[in-house]
């Protein structure tokens, strides 16, 4: 009797999703299966009190690839790109700095800092856009093996080497990226603190573990050219309906060529015969049969709980259970009333209406102390706050009048050394609210209803390894070849048949696509060996 499908994917994350869609347009019978009742991983859309859509976990597309959004043709089902107002930052000496998109207006905002600073910046703007052909080709890079001794894995060696023969002097600049601090880096062409902090806020206030001066944090600021923002993908923004229509759109994308998805369907156990996978048990108890299994699911959650651990070598287990992934972010979403009112951003101070995207972390010292109250086990007395109110851009998530604000904060560790986040979830709360005050005066009298998500929420909803939106960090010891494990970057796993397609393969974390798409061509090329 033939098999109902050819591949099954555990977890509807976005990844997921994409990964089902190519191989759906490749003629693959695919079957997407998701624990929950909605399908998107962190990518979600969720109506957490009604009439209110709030996106819970990832909150702003800002990197998902151009390639898979046309390859899918995901603007024909629904993805749509909302842009917003630039992001506002309130510093600690009062002025504030406006993230202009264009360069030009970007470096007059300079020059209100450091004359120097302003003069500086088109060579730092030529620095990355230097870096970006080879960091955008590296993105869709299958990672290869420097360790492997087959003549296959030597080959593919010197072919990557053949592909990047034109980076020359750059692979030192990389190296700089994947070795030094965001803070060292930025103070090769800056001076001013409140340029280093603008320019380097994601190496602190990303998801990773780190803050500006941190080893290895340079790696952050190239967020910035990993997405080339004039294609007919459109630019980055926020999505209208939410973060969850990118992974509905990816969905109706798939399911038109044929994809089959099944919510409320919690993969217990992923069945392996032989060494070679065949299928998954539900926690139903019903068993599904494919003749691949492909593992959107984090790379703890995958070896640690679905697979049992004598079926997989013990130097592999050992460097999963050793893959770091303590978070420390937290997300708190607001239904409110109407607009909150910021007195020190008017119209007048911005040059626009309404700071619908604000950051509240006023200097790298902030960033730097709430880092450091973190790596303590304390919840930081000061945390950074990326706020954003998509509802001023898409009135369709809220009632008329009403707005959703999102909050994605940090630091926060997963592990607390007193108490636990059953008992302090509320203190985090109020501490939050406590600076977003200083900016907001009057804000709680807006609040209808409140959703606190600690890091352990994180992990509980959305599967997130302890709390972490990355799967785990994006460091030098956990990228490209060694991510998840030595061998096993290239979306391939010690067990044959099982491939994986998540943010725990390279290139990481964020809504980018990139995993599934790549983990689609490694599968698509050996269907002759599973067909």
């Amino acid at each position: 009797m033939a098999r109902a499908f050819d591949a099954i994917i555990v977890g509807a994350g976005h990844n997921g999703l994409v990964c089902g869609a190519y191989l759906a347009r490749a003629g693959v019978k695919v079957c997407v299966l998701e624990r929950r009742t909605l399908v998107g991983g962190a990518a979600v859309t969720e109506e957490v009190w009604p009439g209110y859509k709030v996106s819970t976990a990832s909150y702003i597309m800002g990197l998902m690839q151009p390639k898979v959004i046309l390859d899918l043709e995901l603007q024909k089902h629904g993805f749509e790109v909302l842009e917003p107002p630039p992001t506002v930052f309130p510093l600690a000496d009062g002025r504030t700095f406006t993230m202009w998109g264009s360069p030009e207006k970007f470096r007059a905002e300079i020059a209100k800092f450091s004359s120097k600073d302003a003069a500086a910046y088109p060579a730092y703007r030529e620095f990355l856009l230097g870096l970006a052909p080879f960091l955008k080709q590296l993105l869709f890079e299958i990672p290869v093996d420097p360790g492997g001794k087959s003549p296959r894995d030597l080959a593919k060696l010197i072919g990557f080497a053949w592909r990047f023969r034109k980076i020359g002097s750059k692979f030192y600049d990389i190296y700089d990226l994947l070795t030094l601090s965001a803070y060292d880096v930025l103070s090769r062409w800056f001076e001013s603190d409140a340029v280093k902090l603008v320019l380097g806020f994601f190496a602190g206030g990303g998801g990773a573990n780190s803050s500006l001066r941190s080893p290895g944090s340079a790696y952050m600021l190239v967020r910035s050219v990993v997405r080339d923002q004039a294609t007919p993908a459109g630019p980055s923004g926020f999505i209208k309906g939410g973060m969850g229509e990118i992974s509905n759109s990816i969905r109706r994308s798939g399911e038109a060529h044929g994809m089959v998805v099944r919510t409320d369907a919690e993969v217990e156990k992923i069945l392996v015969g032989n060494g070679a996978a065949h299928g998954v048990r539900l926690a139903s108890g019903e068993a599904i049969d494919a003749g691949i299994v492909i593992a959107n699911a984090n790379a703890k959650t995958t070896f640690l709980k679905l697979l049992s651990r004598d079926q997989l070598p013990a130097g592999f287990v050992r460097e999963i259970e050793n893959f770091r992934s303590q978070s420390t972010v937290f997300r708190i979403n607001l239904a409110l009333d109407g607009l909150p009112h910021f007195p020190r951003l008017t119209r007048k101070e911005l040059g626009f209406d309404y700071p619908v995207q604000l950051t509240i972390g006023d200097s790298v010292d902030y960033m730097d102390r709430a880092h450091d109250d973190a790596r303590y086990g304390r919840i930081a007395e000061r945390p950074f706050l990326i706020v954003k109110t998509p509802s001023v851009v898409d009135p369709s998530l809220a009632p008329a009048g009403h707005h959703v604000m999102n909050i994605f904060g940090g630091h926060a560790p997963y592990t607390l050394r007193d108490g636990d986040w059953e008992s302090r979830g509320e203190e985090l709360y109020e501490t939050v609210m406590r600076v977003l005050l200083v900016h907001s005066p009057g804000l709680e009298k807006r609040i209808l209803h409140r959703q606190i998500l600690t890091p352990r929420d994180l992990e509980r909803i959305f599967d997130l390894p302890n709390g972490h939106v990355h799967h785990g960090e994006i460091s030098t010891d956990q990228i490209f070849f060694k991510r998840p494990a030595a061998h096993y970057a290239d979306y391939r796993t010690p067990i044959q048949r099982l491939y994986q397609c998540g943010a725990s393969t390279h290139p990481g974390g964020g809504v980018t696509g990139v995993p599934g798409h790549n983990a689609a061509r490694v599968i698509l090329s050996e269907r002759r060996h599973w067909k």
